[in-house]
């Protein structure tokens, strides 16, 4: 079974995971984002009961 056999493809592995790691990831990790999340504080919303008609 050719798909057990490691040699052609590990390689090709190791030089994957190295180009995304070291120049692709950095790249990406440098980006600001365009709209940051605010910290703005919660505040819980007053409803009011429905009033309904027929009660």
């Amino acid at each position: 079974m050719p798909q057990l056999n490691p040699n052609p493809w590990f390689s090709t592995m190791i030089m994957t995971w190295l180009i995304f790691s070291l120049l692709i990831q950095p790249k990406l990790l440098s980006f600001m984002p365009t709209n940051p999340p605010l910290n703005k504080p919660h505040t819980p919303t007053k409803t009011t009961p429905w009033s309904w008609p027929w009660t």
